[in-house]
């Protein structure tokens, strides 16, 4: 018997035993579906979060303060003549701002809620590329003249004000009122806009509110992408000589975060994946052990095969086949089953399915494999048969 001669007496066998045959499969239809999906879920989300990463920009970095220094504190805090001698210092460095937020009660209008408060300069702006929906973000004359204005985002500005123009209104910050000169659109990252509620204060004018305060970190930008990594050093190595500290400042790039949140949702994907892939262990234990039933209710045609001279190895193959088409046409409806579900939570959850080719095939081909795996000891079982015992059954 030739291999599509098999194949066909497999699928005679499948049509003839439809519910055994659809129950038997059924772990590997979930085991393959699961897997699908969470990879293709997971790579979906991978790439969202990477895109909403890049909105933010692959050239910006920041430096800080390592605190797991055992050295005081005195003599390390960040100035902000440390930022205008940095961008004289190191072309490589595009934009440079300082940074410094906490959680504070803002009055805007009859609403009084607890926001971030962030101090900052408007290179800030250029930095983190903030889309503004309505006015301006304030501008070095206000740092320097240390005009009180505030920037709010869209989100604040809408309970804060309803549907009236918040441009020209005022927010109040620790019994400081505050003029509104901008709105942040929410149409820039999500990363950036996903977060708390922000009111954005030019620095000098966030330092005379909150007096025992202090710039945390810089954030800046780099010329280009590939010149992250100078600015960033170059950066630490000014702060060191202007501070007399070796070894007190740690930065960090996007480009290095992006590595980090990319490796993570990897491995996070991969054990996700993997448990649900136990599924295809227990449905290829329902494979062999339909197999194993199959043996015994087909011992006079396999004793009858043998009689009319079928070799050891024809029987051999032949459940084998059988065992094989039964996870193929599993694993075939399981990628069917793992697509749609993948498609689907990609659309109620907003980001882009990736059900790639190589997945699918993968997913394919393991179902094959765990048809060869589970369908060898009932195969070994019905090629070692006696025929003339075999014909003595019933």
């Amino acid at each position: 018997m030739n291999l599509w001669e098999s194949i066909r007496v497999a699928l005679e066998g499948v049509r003839a035993n439809k519910l055994r045959s659809f129950l038997t499969t059924l772990g590997i239809v979930i085991g393959i579906a699961a897997v699908i999906a969470v990879v293709a879920v997971g790579q979906g989300g991978r790439a969202l979060l990477m895109s909403e990463m890049e909105k933010i920009g692959t050239n910006i970095f920041a430096v800080y303060i390592d605190w797991r220094s055992d050295d005081p504190r005195t003599g390390r805090e960040f100035l902000l003549q440390d930022i205008e001698v940095i961008k004289e210092l190191v072309p490589e460095v595009e934009y440079l701002a300082p940074s410094s937020s906490m959680y504070m009660q803002v009055r805007g209008g009859r609403v009084n809620k607890s926001v971030q408060v962030m101090g900052t300069s408007t290179d800030y702006s250029h930095i983190r590329n903030l889309e503004m929906q309505e006015g301006r973000f304030f501008s070095d004359a206000d740092s320097v003249g240390r005009r009180k204005v505030a920037v709010i985002d869209e989100e604040l500005a809408r309970e804060f004000f309803n549907n009236t123009s918040p441009v020209g209104q005022k927010v109040v910050v620790r019994g400081t009122s505050l003029v509104v000169v901008g709105v942040i659109s929410k149409g820039g990252s999500m990363l950036e806009m996903g977060g708390s509620q922000k009111v954005y204060l030019p620095f000098p004018v966030y330092q005379s509110i909150f007096p025992w305060s202090s710039i945390s970190s810089l954030e800046g930008s780099a010329v280009t992408k590939e010149q992250v990594d100078i600015a960033m050093g170059q950066t630490v190595k000014v702060l060191e000589r202007r501070h007399n500290t070796a070894g007190r400042y740690a930065s960090e790039s996007m480009e290095q975060q992006m590595d980090i949140a990319n490796q993570i949702t990897g491995v996070m994907t991969a054990i996700i994946a993997a448990i649900a892939g136990i599924s295809l262990f227990v449905g290829g234990i329902g494979v062999m052990n339909i197999m194993l039933v199959s043996v015994t209710e087909r011992t006079r045609e396999i004793g009858i095969r043998k009689a009319l001279g079928a070799k050891r190895r024809d029987i051999l193959v032949q459940f084998l086949i059988e065992a094989v088409v039964l996870c193929c046409i599993g694993g075939v409806i399981g990628i069917l089953l793992g697509a749609g579900g993948a498609y689907a939570i990609a659309k109620v959850a907003g980001w882009p399915p990736l059900v790639s080719w190589w997945t699918a095939l993968i997913a394919f081909l393991f179902s094959a494999a765990v048809g060869v795996v589970f369908g060898v000891l009932p195969a070994s079982k019905a090629s070692r048969l006696d025929p003339i015992e075999a014909l003595r059954r019933d």
